[in-house]
C-alpha cells in the first residue's frame, strides 16, 4: 500500500467540499472523506455494503450509509490485505469516501443534498478495522485495566493519536466476556484460560503497565454513545503477526483464482486485431502476487466490471504474453501498485478499451472461473441495481 496514506487522515477528513473522481482515474486523496462506523450489511459480490456511520445526528438516527468500493478501492483486515467476504458482520471499520465516479450507475443509491445528516460520499477508496489502521500507523492500545464479574466485565485501554482524524483517541472502557476471542502467540483463549492461569482475576479488578495489545472492535448495546465491545484481543506481536499471515494467506488463494484487477491504460492496435494493451495493477494486494508479474511469460487477461466480476474468464480471456513490466519511480496514488504491465496479445477484446477494467493472470496462476454468483451473466447485470438499499 502507498505510504502516502499514512499522515493524512486529519487532512481528508476536514476536506471542504464532495469531491467526484472521473471515471478510469486514480482520485487524489486530499479530496477523500474519512468516516468511521460499523458493518451491518455485505454484498461481496458486487463489492458493496452499509455501514452505520458514528458521526453525529446520522448516527443517532439508526440511518445506514450504504457505500461500494471503487474498482481499485482497498481493503485490510487484521493487518492484511482483504476482500469484503473476509469481514464479520458487526465490525468497525475506517474509511476514505468520494462521491460516485457515474451517479447513473452507481450501485448504491445516490444522496442527495436534501439529507444533511447523510454523507453523499458513498464510493469507498480504503477500507480497514482498527488493527489495521493501527499497524499501518504503528500503534497499540496501551492496556490498562481488566474488571471482571462471573465471565463478563470491562477492559480499559488508551491510544495516543496526535492527529484528529477518524481514529480513536485517549482512554476507552470496553466490554469482554466469553465470547472475546483472546489471541497469544498460536493460542486461541477464553477469559476463562487466562482467569485459571492466574493473568487475570475471577473477580475483581487487575491494573496492568500499559500492555501493547490489539483489538477488534465490534457492535455494543450502547452503541448510541460509541461504545464498543471487544470482539478479538491479540496480547503479543506473535499473535498479531500470525492473524495477519492467515488473512494473507486467505487472500492470495482469493486473488490467484479471480486473477488480479488493472485498469487499461491504452492499447497498442496492430494489424489483423494484434495489440499491445498496457494496464495499471490495482494496488492494495500481497507483494508475492505482484513479483508473479515477470517479461517474456504468458498469461491471459479478461474484461471485467467496475464490481470487478467477470463472465467466463478462461473460456472468454484472451492468451497472451507479458512482453515488459514497469514500475512507477514515485510514490503511487491510493489505488495505484504503481506497477505497469504491457500485454501483447493475438485478438483485441472490446473490453480492453483504454479506461475498462480488466482481470489478468500469469500463467502460473489457475485458469479456472469462478463461484457462478460472483460471474456477469447478462447484460443487465453489469450494473447491479441500488434498488436492494432502502433508500
Amino acid at each position: 500500500m502507498s505510504l502516502l496514506i499514512l499522515g493524512l487522515w486529519a487532512s481528508v477528513a476536514s476536506a471542504a467540499e464532495p469531491f467526484r473522481p472521473s471515471p478510469g482515474t486514480f482520485p487524489p486523496i486530499e479530496q477523500a472523506k474519512a468516516y468511521r462506523g460499523e458493518l451491518v450489511f455485505v454484498d461481496h459480490v458486487n463489492r458493496r455494503g452499509s455501514l452505520r456511520l458514528h458521526v453525529d445526528g446520522h448516527f443517532h438516527e439508526g440511518r445506514l450509509h450504504h457505500f461500494a468500493m471503487l474498482p481499485y478501492g482497498v481493503i485490510r483486515y487484521r493487518g492484511a490485505p482483504a476482500d469484503l467476504r473476509d469481514i464479520p458482520v458487526g465490525t468497525v471499520l475506517y474509511g476514505l469516501f468520494y462521491l460516485p465516479p457515474e451517479p447513473k450507475i452507481s450501485a448504491v443509491p445516490n444522496v442527495t443534498r436534501d439529507d444533511p445528516t447523510a454523507p453523499p460520499e458513498n464510493h469507498a477508496i480504503l477500507l480497514e478495522d482498527d488493527s489495521s489502521l493501527c499497524m499501518r500507523e504503528g500503534k497499540a492500545w496501551q492496556l490498562k485495566e481488566v474488571e471482571l464479574n462471573k465471565g463478563e466485565g470491562n477492559l480499559v485501554a488508551t491510544l495516543e493519536r496526535k492527529s484528529e482524524g477518524i481514529g480513536l483517541d485517549g482512554e476507552h472502557t470496553m466490554t469482554i466476556d466469553s465470547s472475546t476471542r483472546i489471541w497469544r502467540g498460536k493460542e486461541l483463549l477464553g477469559l476463562d484460560d487466562l482467569v485459571a492461569q492466574g493473568h487475570w482475576p475471577a473477580d475483581g479488578k487487575k491494573q496492568f503497565a500499559g500492555q501493547a495489545v490489539q483489538l477488534a472492535l465490534g457492535w455494543h448495546p450502547r452503541y448510541l454513545y460509541q461504545q464498543f465491545h471487544v470482539s478479538d484481543l491479540w496480547l503479543d506481536e506473535a499473535a498479531v503477526n500470525v492473524a495477519a499471515e492467515r488473512q494473507r494467506q486467505r487472500h492470495i488463494r482469493h486473488i490467484r483464482t479471480r486473477w488480479m484487477p488493472a485498469m487499461v491504460d491504452s492499447a497498442d492496435h496492430r494489424e489483423f486485431g494484434h495489440a499491445v494493451v498496457t494496464v495499471t495493477l490495482f494496488g492494495g494486494m500481497d507483494e508475492t502476487l505482484y513479483a508473479d508479474f515477470k517479461p517474456g511469460i504468458g498469461g491471459k487477461m479478461a474484461a471485467a466490471e467496475n464490481t470487478l466480476r467477470t463472465w467466463w474468464p478462461d473460456h472468454d480471456g484472451m492468451d497472451g504474453r507479458i512482453i515488459a513490466v514497469d514500475r512507477a519511480e514515485n510514490d503511487p496514488p491510493l489505488g495505484s501498485s504503481g506497477l505497469q504491465i504491457k500485454f501483447e496479445v493475438p485478438l483485441i477484446l472490446e473490453g480492453f478499451r483504454p479506461g475498462q477494467i480488466v482481470r489478468i493472470r500469469p500463467e502460473n496462476w489457475p485458469n479456472v472461473k469462478p463461484p457462478v454468483e460472483e460471474r456477469v451473466r447478462g447484460f443487465e447485470d453489469r450494473w447491479p441495481s441500488p434498488d436492494l438499499f432502502q433508500k
